[in-house]
């Protein structure tokens, strides 16, 4: 399954339903205004008056006037400005000074003392410009005055200014004041709408008439698609079905596990039938305030059916629709009223409701039943690993943008890919290209896939082993891994040994299955305990000894035989039995309270069952290895010498020391193997998956890419 491409600008996400604005001005012009009108007020009362300008009192300007030193006056009601003929110093030199016509002083203060002179004329200064206030009566004997020494006159209305100025300055405050008034009841009103619309739907909405992701998108999952085919031409004829009495499911569950895809076949199914998308995270119904959950989903809900058809997405449902009152400490009432709400809306659909509810998870077993009854969600499609010609489907669609060079052969990738899924192709193919424009190449080779492997499977690459012991340890605990799969039949071959750190690993083993497999038989599972104690059972034949270098081989090879056993009744003593023992419980606490259904002997038996499992396996993997210590030593010595050695190599080394190699056969309709040529010198290569996949569902699910039997994560 592939990944969907980014969202587009052709897509409308929303946390919640799209609004108009709100008409008026916002919050910060109001506060820009506010601001403007204060500064034109400070600049108006501070920057009336000229710089060369100053106060006098009025009785100086009747002696300035009679002294034939006003040149100018204007009248403003009670304020007089005007101009002085002659500049006068002011204040006066002295209390008593008082000026002669044309600024002379006083004889007085012509006679003071010459100290006195100069600090009085520091105080003073020259002004050119005058203002003063007359009496509020007015003063008959002004006007004759400055007549009769030529003064000119220039009276002004009290009111000044133009009528639409004053206007404006009379009803700005009030402007201002609304204002202010409108905005704080804004913001209280949206502060309102937000808490009473705390309960609305935060589904995201995708335009129907552009869709991003199509079923052309979609690789890997054939089957699938034909199932939401049925839904797209429902929603796009459903007169045809409902003519013939027909009802397509309510819901359809996409199950399977994360990263094949589940979302974007949803997205495709809605985008082929050019209706309205509603997407949404189960976890997003669920909040503190028990009932706000319940209000989403009838908000959601309620919305679908305005814009009908539609497709309703749920994502991750599990989150609210685990089983009500299951595990440890009872249940939620938020969750659970929310999943009840959920009943309701499903159960409210008729006939004629175009629309149709997907959901998504990855753990089915946990829903409540009352989800999965017919009426609610009828049908489950399941959306799993995607098979060899699948994922080089896949392949191809995540490398169409990709300059990819000629030697790449998608094919050989996909065979070597078995597990992955569309997320982990589509990671691989970007890990593939990051690394070629780190290089500064122009095309995305096959050795940039290869270390992409590398990168995903096993970690980080670390700095090599330095100390000579230790590497000689790592060396003949991976070389037993290799040793007893190769020699091993029906194990899958190895691929790769190295004792390069990658990861938590000191060394690694990789094998490479041949095929998909999705049912394991007895014989192989067997073999895969032997390979899986090789590294401790290498140790012991060598150094007389184990190391704490086995402990997450000892943890696989004991759930494996704990799964053999109690699971798939693979136990001569016990019998063809299933116990439940190593199955993984969804809920906290179930375990616990959950009463055992076998005795306390039985359990013995089990113990005993599982122990003689992994002691046969371990005693099969020291006698093998026992008998074939020459090809162990040459394979160690490799090890030692070039850190890392190819399968070809392997043979070479194992056939020189005599061994007797079993044949590998590829299953039907698989490519052929690629050998590649060993020994690399420091390779940065890997092609196959590191950690073993559970086989608990081995019925179902296939093996990822390969598995590798390291030295443990200890780092001492």
């Amino acid at each position: 399954m592939s990944l969907p491409s980014p969202p587009s600008p052709d897509q409308r996400p929303g946390g919640s339903p799209e609004t108009p604005p709100r008409p008026g001005l916002p919050g910060r012009i109001w506060w820009a205004i506010f601001a403007a009108l204060l500064v034109w007020n400070v600049l108006a009362f501070f920057g009336s008056a000229p710089s060369n300008s100053v106060e006098v009192p009025y009785s100086a300007f009747l002696a300035q006037a009679n002294g034939d030193n006003i040149d100018q006056v204007t009248i403003n009601g009670q304020l007089i400005s005007g101009a002085f003929r002659h500049p006068i110093p002011w204040p006066p030199a002295s209390a008593s000074a008082s000026s002669s016509p044309g600024g002379a002083a006083s004889p007085a203060a012509q006679g003071s003392p010459p100290a006195a002179s100069s600090a009085a004329a520091a105080a003073t200064t020259i002004y050119g410009q005058f203002t003063t206030v007359g009496p509020p009566l007015g003063d008959p004997a002004l006007l004759p005055i400055l007549v009769s020494h030529n003064v000119t006159i220039t009276a002004k209305n009290v009111s000044g200014g133009s009528g639409l100025l004053n206007l404006v300055i009379g009803l700005l405050p009030v402007v201002l004041f609304v204002g202010v008034f409108l905005y704080l009841g804004r913001q209280m009103q949206r502060t309102q709408q937000g808490i009473f619309g705390f309960g609305g739907s935060r589904a995201r909405l995708y335009d129907a008439e552009k869709p991003s992701v199509t079923f052309a998108d979609v690789a890997g999952e054939d089957q699938a698609k034909i199932e939401l085919a049925e839904v797209v031409d429902f929603l796009k004829t459903p007169d045809k079905y409902i003519r013939l009495g027909a009802r397509l499911p309510h819901g359809v569950l996409l199950i399977g596990p994360p990263g094949t895809g589940k979302t974007l076949l949803a997205r495709a199914a809605a985008g082929e039938a050019h209706v309205p998308f509603f997407s949404i995270s189960a976890s997003e119904f669920v909040e503190l305030f028990v009932g706000v959950g319940a209000s989403r989903v009838r908000d959601l809900f309620s919305k679908a059916k305005a814009a009908a058809p539609s497709i309703v997405f749920v994502d991750e449902i599990d989150a609210v629709g685990r089983q009500r009152g299951a595990g440890l400490g009872g249940g939620n009432d938020e969750r659970e009223q929310t999943l009840n709400q959920l009943l309701v809306e499903m159960d409210g659909f008729d006939a004629a409701t175009s629309v149709i509810v997907l959901a998504a998870t990855n753990r089915p077993d946990v829903l409540d039943p009352a989800l999965l009854r017919p009426g609610r969600f009828d049908r489950q499609v399941t959306v799993g690993f995607p098979d060899r010609v699948g994922r080089e489907a896949i392949l191809r669609i995540h490398t169409k943008g990709l300059p990819l060079a000629p030697s790449v052969d998608l094919g050989l990738i996909a065979s070597a890919t078995p597990g992955f899924s569309g997320a982990d192709l589509a990671n691989l193919a970007n890990e593939a290209a990051l690394r070629t424009a780190r290089a500064g190449k122009d095309q995305v080779g096959p050795e940039e896939f290869e270390e992409a492997l590398d990168t995903l499977i096993l970690g980080t690459r670390q700095a090599g082993l330095t100390n000579q012991d230790e590497r000689r340890l790592v060396a003949y605990h991976e070389g037993g891994h290799a040793l007893v799969a190769r020699l091993t039949p029906g194990a899958d071959p190895v691929n790769k040994v190295t004792i390069v750190p990658h990861g938590q690993a000191l060394g690694v083993t990789e094998q490479r299955p041949m095929d998909d497999r999705r049912n394991y038989p007895l014989d192989y599972l067997v073999g895969r305990l032997a390979v899986s104690l090789g590294g401790r059972a290498a140790e012991e034949v060598v150094f007389g000894q184990p190391t704490t270098g086995a402990e997450s081989d000892l943890k696989q090879a004991t759930g494996l035989a704990r799964r053999m056993v109690g699971l798939w009744g693979m136990s001569d003593d016990l019998g063809p039995v299933s116990y439940g023992v190593g199955e993984t419980q969804p809920f906290l606490g179930r375990e616990l309270a959950a009463p055992r259904e076998y005795a306390e002997a039985t359990a013995a038996r089990i113990d005993a069952a599982v122990t003689a499992l992994i002691a046969s396996a371990h005693e099969r993997a020291r006698s093998l290895l026992s008998r074939e210590r020459r090809a162990l030593d040459a394979l160690a010595e490799e090890l030692v010498a070039h850190e890392a050695v190819g399968a070809a190599r392997i043979d070479e080394i194992l056939k020189e020391a005599g061994a007797k190699l079993p044949v590998i056969t590829a299953a039907p309709g698989a490519p052929p193997r690629v050998e590649r040529p060993g020994p690399v010198k420091k390779p940065a290569v890997a092609a196959t998956r590191s950690t073993t996949r559970s086989t608990s569902r081995a019925a179902s699910r296939a093996p990822r890419g390969g598995r590798a039997a390291g030295a443990d994560d200890q780092r001492s």
